[in-house]
């Protein structure tokens, strides 16, 4: 699927790289429109021409004002919309007519209402938008700003000429974006390429302007504060762009999905939340997710000016040992390493130190901190092998940070500084944040800072090499099997395992049979022992119905089964159709899994993997991932789970068939994405996991159709 188009990009830059700009609804009054108005004007000295667009006056903060776009001398690149609701959709007609290239919408009074009318007239905007090719962020939000070329097409008051840097910005709140964002930004000297505020989203998303940055040279991370996705896939799909072209996206994510007024009828419906599947989407796809303003600021601004470190260890070095050693615990809660000083380096800066403080990682330096060794000894601790990371936590002054900054520039491995001390501090300080030196204040942010861009790297490496499982073409006999799925309701158990069987999952013998004489002649060509369960679509958890016997040895155990069973079934569910019963091979000697797929709105097909029987429940001990997964993919999930050690042989039992239980993981993910639209849930429960060589048996089935 397509989902951006060269027009559409087009229109895009045109928006963030005005050479004109008007403004509808301009005023004098430092209201929206003033506001609008008066950034745009900061750009006229680089060349960009400004129109005000106002009927009431001549005149509009000392530029000569139109009555109307249609008026105007040129077709602007961008036009800031600040007039009352009712009049938008009017403005952005004219605007498409007289050739303007896009459009930023800062009216409010839409679907943020929650009423009918205005959602509807905000889906009349979007669909405009995408008709007539005059592409529109907003409404509802507060306009962007390029702060390459210091353009600014934003109605918030706030601006910060000099920022430029590497992070591209994008946020569903302009109030955050021109906000706090941009105040800690200015505070911290950390630079954007661009800040987007999208607000409604009624056409261009996060998404979309995220997809124009992967093709913007100066922007090196994406970040982005964001409610909802309009589309999970478009999301999906420029995160696998992002991990290809190796530009990190850092997201702080708020918000709920919409999972749907479907019951659920499985156990992995009840078991995902909405948030659990962005978590597995964002693992699966690299996406770093943060949770505060200055986690956003400072990891982006980490991981845009750092290239990936040579090898994982740490090395900390600081003028306290205070510091030194918290900063070191902190890092070993994120699970980074401090590798021991080689002897090399030891005795290097054992010999500078001459008695005081410690050469160790982490080393307290003491006062050789703020001195002329201070380069010798960062240099002996970046040199080791093991190291691929600097870390200096200090306070200095100016002479300091210029040595910290040599030492970045004449090496390979990244650095970064832990401020100790004021934020606010006139020495030291500034000269690192002009460097691009990635400042910290506490060190357990620090240290995530660090873990992600080691495991960033480290995940685009394996990815890269492994690549993204396609979701492939249903065969000829699968496609036949999907019919059974033409309805919204369940199947039974011999069905749904029929179902599976022809997506390559590995089943038990089962013979349905509709009176007992015929359920002892199965029994007879299965082998004893077999169980007996109720066959109905109507029944979906079984065991709280009474309908399943385990165990049966021999003709007289399962004809006392079948009444058994069928008259359980019966008197738990009176309405409840019921086809006879499944005699099934009993399956031993196995481990108990679950696997199963439920479906997201926004983000589709989801494979679940988890410890069998009730303990799934108990502990919630699942691995979630998007489907279609790769073979690699399969085995973490497995990994993940902490009742796995049970498929590796746990106290002396043999190990299972875990290469089987991966392909089978495999095997469903395809059978879910293929089958999207048609299957509603899937429930495998338990899939037995046997013995090394002998391959997963599923010995309970439960489909779902979502017709």
């Amino acid at each position: 699927m397509a989902f951006w188009s060269d027009a559409q990009l087009a229109s895009i830059d045109r928006m963030l790289n005005p050479r004109s700009i008007a403004v509808v609804g301009a005023t004098p009054r430092m209201q929206y429109g003033g506001r609008f108005l008066a950034a745009a004007m900061g750009s006229m000295e680089r060349g960009v021409n400004v129109y005000p667009v106002n009927p009431r006056y001549e005149e509009v903060q000392g530029l000569q004002a139109y009555p109307s776009v249609s008026a105007l001398p040129e077709a602007p690149d961008v036009v800031g919309v600040v007039v009352p609701y009712h009049a938008v959709l009017d403005t952005l007609r004219e605007s498409h007519e007289k050739g303007a290239k896009s459009a930023i919408v800062i009216s409010a009074g839409f679907a943020e209402r929650g009423v009918d009318d205005r959602r509807d007239l905000q889906g009349e905007m979007g669909q405009f938008a995408r008709e007539s090719g005059m592409r529109v962020s907003g409404p509802n939000c507060l306009g962007l700003a390029n702060l390459k070329d210091d353009i600014w097409a934003s109605a918030s008051s706030r601006g910060a000429a000099g920022l430029s840097g590497p992070v591209g910005l994008v946020c569903q709140s302009g109030a955050s974006a021109f906000g706090p964002f941009l105040n800690r930004a200015v505070d911290e000297g950390i630079g954007f390429t661009y800040i987007v505020s999208t607000g409604n989203e009624a056409d261009l998303d996060f998404c979309d302007f995220a997809r124009y940055l992967l093709d913007d040279d100066d922007t090196k991370v994406i970040a982005g504060f964001v409610e909802g996705f309009k589309d999970g896939r478009k999301f999906v799909e420029v995160a696998r762009l992002a991990a290809e072209r190796g530009k990190p996206i850092v997201l702080i994510k708020i918000g709920r999905s919409e999972l749907g007024t479907r019951a659920a009828g499985s156990h992995t419906a009840a078991l995902t939340g909405a948030d659990d599947r962005y978590d597995a989407v964002f693992e699966q796809y690299g996406v770093i997710r943060v949770q505060d303003y200055d986690d956003l600021l400072q990891v982006s601004n980490l991981m845009a000016r750092c290239q990936r470190p040579p090898s994982r260890g740490v090395a900390v070095v600081s003028h306290s040992g205070g510091i030194s050693s918290l900063t070191a615990d902190m890092f070993g809660q994120a699970g980074l390493d401090l590798p021991p000083l080689s002897d090399q380096a030891r005795d290097g800066i054992n010999g500078i130190l001459k008695g005081f403080g410690w050469a160790a990682n982490p080393s307290d330096v003491t006062g050789f901190a703020n001195s002329d060794d201070f380069p010798a000894i960062m240099s002996f601790m970046a040199e080791d092998e093991n190291v691929g990371a600097l870390v200096v936590a200090s306070a200095g002054a100016d002479p300091q940070a210029t040595q910290v900054i040599a030492q970045r520039d004449g090496s390979d491995k990244p650095v970064a500084f832990l401020w100790t001390g004021t934020r606010g501090a006139q020495s030291g300080l500034p000269l690192l944040r002009q460097a691009g030196i990635p400042v910290f204040y506490v060190p357990d942010k620090l240290a995530a800072g660090i873990r992600y861009l080691n495991d960033y790297h480290d995940w685009r490496e394996q990815r890269l090499a492994r690549g993204f499982a396609d979701t492939g073409e249903l065969t000829a006999e699968q496609s036949a099997a999907a019919g059974s799925l033409s309805g919204s309701g369940a199947l039974t158990e011999f069905d749904s395992k029929a179902l599976v069987a022809v997506f390559g999952v590995q089943t038990t013998r089962d013979e349905v049979a509709a009176d007992a004489d015929a359920a002892v002649a199965a029994a007879e060509r299965i082998g004893y022992p077999v169980a007996v369960k109720v066959n109905s679509a109507d029944i979906l958890h079984k065991t709280e119905a009474g309908g399943i016997r385990l165990g049966l040895a021999d003709g007289d155990a399962v004809r006392a089964a079948f009444a058994e069973v069928t008259a359980n079934a019966g008197a738990y569910d009176a309405g409840a159709r019921i086809d006879g019963v499944v005699v099934q091979e009993m399956v031993s000697g196995g481990v108990e899994t679950i696997v199963g797929v439920s479906y997201d709105e926004q983000l589709g097909p989801f494979l679940l993997f988890g410890t069998g029987g009730v303990m799934v429940e108990v502990y919630n001990d699942v691995a979630l991932r998007a489907c279609p997964i790769t073979r690699e993919d399969a085995l973490e999930m497995i990994d993940e789970v902490k009742g796995a050690r049970l498929l590796r042989g746990f106290r002396g039992a043999p190990a299972a068939d875990v290469d089987a239980l991966a392909d089978t993981l495999v095997r469903v993910s395809q059978m879910a994405a293929r089958l999207e639209g048609s299957l509603g849930e899937l429930d495998i429960n338990p899939l037995m996991v046997l013995p090394a060589g002998q391959g997963v048996k599923a010995a309970d089935a439960l489909v779902v159709g979502n017709g």
